[in-house]
């Protein structure tokens, strides 16, 4: 819950930045400068305004629809005591449920980017195609895309964002090894 407290806070914190002027005052002896306007008109016309997450850190689902699990779920659920308030990624901000309200909400502060990681254990729940495609994981983020670009924003992605699979990391100690390549 606080986490996604905390994206309505930056969203709209970003959102009084791109939509209003604010003016910085400059104070330097030489020049005759009060104040100058800043917003969005400062800014290239193609200059992507946009908020990014992390798949582990946002989406949740940790156990459904065929998702296998992350070096990530196995340490937060291991040791809980190393993460500062003892939460781990089985629900996170939940955004696996609600993404199309998230997108409304980005489309509502004037974002066009989003940048999200594809958990790569959603996609390949055991690491490897050899072990099976989890099709709902490809429908998830196809869903995410298709929801970004009918409202008006450019999906960014990153294809891997430290969330190894856990059976990649048992079968090769992760990328101590390079045979996980």
């Amino acid at each position: 819950m606080y986490l996604h407290k905390s994206f309505f806070l930056i969203s709209f914190l970003l959102s009084f930045f791109v939509q209003t002027e604010l003016c910085v005052t400059v104070d330097v002896p030489s020049h005759n400068i009060s104040s100058v306007p800043f917003n969005r008109s400062n800014f290239p016309v193609d200059f992507i305004f946009g908020t990014a997450s992390s798949a582990f850190q946002y989406e949740g689902a940790a156990c459904e629809n065929g998702k296998g699990p992350s070096i990530w779920d196995t340490f937060t659920h291991k040791h809980p005591e190393r993460i500062t308030d003892r939460s781990n990624g089985d629900v996170a901000i939940d955004f696996y449920h609600r993404y199309k309200e998230d997108i409304k909400l980005m489309k509502f502060e004037g974002m066009n980017g989003f940048r999200f990681s594809i958990s790569w254990s959603r996609i390949l729940p055991y690491g490897k195609l050899s072990k099976g495609v989890n099709q709902e994981g490809i429908t998830f983020y196809k869903n995410l895309i298709n929801e970004l670009l009918e409202n008006g924003i450019q999906p960014l992605v990153t294809l891997f964002h430290w969330d190894t699979p856990q059976a990649l990391e048992d079968e090769y100690l992760g990328f101590l090894s390079p045979h996980i390549v």
